[in-house]
């Protein structure tokens, strides 16, 4: 089939200004965050799941390749369309269809952005824990292929722990719904949380059914300085022993402290080699004596210096500095490798002193600041790609850090997903049995291999990416 075909027959569903095989329109939609660049055959913008169920069924047909796509903010090539194909483009789906306060229940298409859901329901004193950093931009649709999660996750869990129920195209054009609007079911295999985290390789979400809470009353902010990222460490885990379960606990090391340093006036001890931010919410009379209790149970394990924040502004201002580090990383190096690794939260300290003997030995910067509740820490490999092997000792220093990650009993990635940047790494995780059982999944859902082909999976010898599918028109 060649381009200007499937372009008519793509116009027959969707209507003519909602198809492009454009420069302009491939190019907008061949790149995400990695800033790898993957050019598709066509971009398609449909606005219901009837539409994109004739779409799927007709690649399906062709043996053409199809992704969905929403705000392409990942980080690991989850949206890059390596085999070329469709690009299915969900943001015309934006709309909240139903908040339910009575069950505490969101009904949203995946286009809607993460954030405007967030204002949405707080406008009723309602709550949607979830807040991926990219949440201004970032859809629902795209946090649901990757199990976003953010620094709240301590105490609320990721998006999966709020996905009740799902509408999804498979890649035969089947229109399913898994889950409902119940907080109980056990009927039948559970099929929406197969789809959390499948990276769109296995269908479609075309409608999410979402769970709230009720809006916590206040929160209050907390700065502390550590003298060791030790004692930081050692400082979350004590928080938690002491009973108290924090909204958000998030670390920097001392090259994350140090590049802030750099690129602005950074009000800190000299001292400080390592900054926990702490957040409590819940009923204001609660808050004062949580953050006491806090404060007096870290106090032993070399606190420098402690901030409360009395005021929003205040609170805004602690978290500016931790918003201030991913900026500051360009002034160590123009190209940034940014790596989501999970450990358990008592391993941290072993992880770091591993990451600096890993810079150390490669001669590569590392910057690592996240999540020390949930024992997340975001890796920054920072280099000049074009100083000569560069590539070479990034792509060592990657193969260490993830190995030492698995032999801590972490993951290789704790939300950021495995796209096709990390998928070289899956089988230091996943045994081979457990990696059949999943392309076992995927063979049955998907027999043309037509939905997001060449992700998560280990690639294949000799594989090419970022081939076209479709010739193009004479």
């Amino acid at each position: 089939m060649d381009t200007e075909q499937l372009v008519n027959q793509l116009a027959a569903i969707v209507g003519r200004e909602n198809v492009s095989a454009s420069a302009v329109d491939r190019i907008t939609h061949s790149f995400d965050a990695t800033q790898r660049q993957c050019l598709p055959d066509v971009v398609v913008h449909p606005a219901s799941a009837g539409e994109i169920s004739q779409i799927v069924g007709l690649a399906n047909e062709k043996r053409i390749p199809i992704l969905p796509r929403g705000a392409g903010s990942g980080f690991t090539g989850g949206s890059l369309p390596v085999r070329g194909g469709i690009v299915l483009v969900l943001t015309r789906m934006n709309r909240i269809l139903e908040i339910d306060v009575d069950n505490l229940i969101a009904v949203v298409e995946p286009g809607v952005v993460t954030a405007r859901l967030q204002r949405e329901v707080e406008r009723l004193g309602l709550f949607y824990p979830p807040d991926p950093a990219s949440k201004d931009f970032s859809t629902l649709g795209g946090n649901i292929a990757e199990c976003a999660g953010g620094p709240r996750c301590v105490k609320y869990g990721v998006t999966r722990d709020y996905v009740l129920g799902l509408e999804v195209v498979t890649p035969t054009g089947d229109i399913i719904h898994t889950g409902g609007r119940a907080i109980k079911n056990v009927v039948g295999y559970d099929l929406t949380r197969l789809f959390v985290g499948s990276e769109g390789t296995l269908g479609i979400v075309t409608r999410i059914i979402l769970r709230l809470l009720p809006k916590p009353e206040a929160r209050k902010t907390m700065l502390v300085a550590f003298s060791s990222i030790d004692g930081a460490a050692r400082a979350v885990s004590a928080i938690i022993r002491g009973k108290i379960i924090p909204a958000t606990l998030e670390f920097m090391d001392a090259s994350a402290i140090d590049c802030v340093r750099k690129a602005a006036p950074l009000d800190l001890p000299l001292t400080c080699r390592a900054v926990l931010i702490i957040e409590v919410d819940g009923d204001q009379a609660q808050l004062d004596g949580q953050a006491a209790r806090i404060l007096e149970i870290i106090q032993p394990l070399g606190v420098v210096e402690t901030r409360v924040a009395a005021t929003a502004d205040e609170s805004e201002a602690i978290w500016k500095v931790r918003r201030s580090v991913s900026p500051s990383l360009r002034t160590l190096n123009p190209n940034k490798f940014n790596e989501d690794i999970v450990v358990p939260r008592s391993r941290v300290p072993e992880m770091i002193r591993a990451l600096e003997a890993i810079s150390n030995r490669y001669g590569v910067p590392i910057v690592n600041f996240g999540h020390a509740g949930d024992g997340n820490i975001h890796v920054n490999v920072m280099v000049d790609l074009r100083q000569s092997g560069m590539q070479v000792k990034v792509e060592q220093a990657l193969h260490d850090i993830f190995r030492t990650t698995v032999d801590l009993g972490g993951s290789v990635s704790g939300e950021h997903g495995i796209g096709t940047a990390k998928a070289p790494y899956i089988a230091m995780e996943l045994d081979p049995a457990t990696l059949a059982t999943m392309r076992a999944i995927k063979q049955a859902l998907d027999p043309r291999n037509i939905m997001n082909p060449g992700k998560i999976f280990p690639p294949e010898e000799g594989q090419p990416s970022c081939v076209p599918t479709v010739s193009p028109s004479p």
